[in-house]
């Protein structure tokens, strides 16, 4: 089921997929999809919501999995990848594709006032503090204190809004 806002703004080239096994998709108030991202339901029964007044900017990805919420004003910076959710791959001889998926580390939650920036990927299990900042191109995983600022490969709290 896919909710959305009559003030959202989802571009036309924007690609979301209604789920076939139940997945909620929610686009709050004022919030804005950019072309080119594509909300997918899949690997998981969590709901993806994205909370007013943020915006997802082209080029990411967003799977369903385990879950997915956004806060409030959240600045999403271009080709971004959430993914909470885990492939199953320890057993050699059977093809990972057919393994299926980990249990949940609990999806991806994203606090209010959050600027990620391009080309980040953020895992299943990630809580991210209200008011953080993510340095562009960062591996995310974890629990990020709030009004830090992250950033690097390994990911590293750099510093912290004052």
């Amino acid at each position: 089921m896919i909710s959305i806002s009559p003030t959202a703004i989802i571009h036309k080239l924007s690609d979301i997929e209604d789920s076939v096994r139940g997945t909620k998709i929610t686009i709050n108030n004022g919030a804005v999809i950019d072309a080119f991202v594509k909300i997918k339901p899949v690997g998981g029964a969590g709901d993806i919501v994205i909370e007013s007044n943020s915006i997802i900017n082209s080029g990411c990805v967003l799977y369903s999995g385990n879950g997915i919420h956004i806060g409030k004003d959240c600045a999403i910076a271009a080709n971004c990848t959430f993914a909470p959710v885990n492939h199953a791959y320890e057993d050699k001889n059977t093809p990972i594709r057919k393994q299926g998926f980990k249990a949940s580390k609990g999806g991806i939650i994203i606090g209010d006032d959050v600027w990620i920036g391009a080309n980040c990927v953020i895992l299943d299990g990630t809580v991210v503090g209200d008011g953080c900042v993510i340095g562009a191109s960062t591996l995310v995983k974890g629990n990020l204190d709030a009004y830090g600022i992250y950033a690097g490969n390994p990911m590293k709290r750099i510093s912290e809004r004052i």
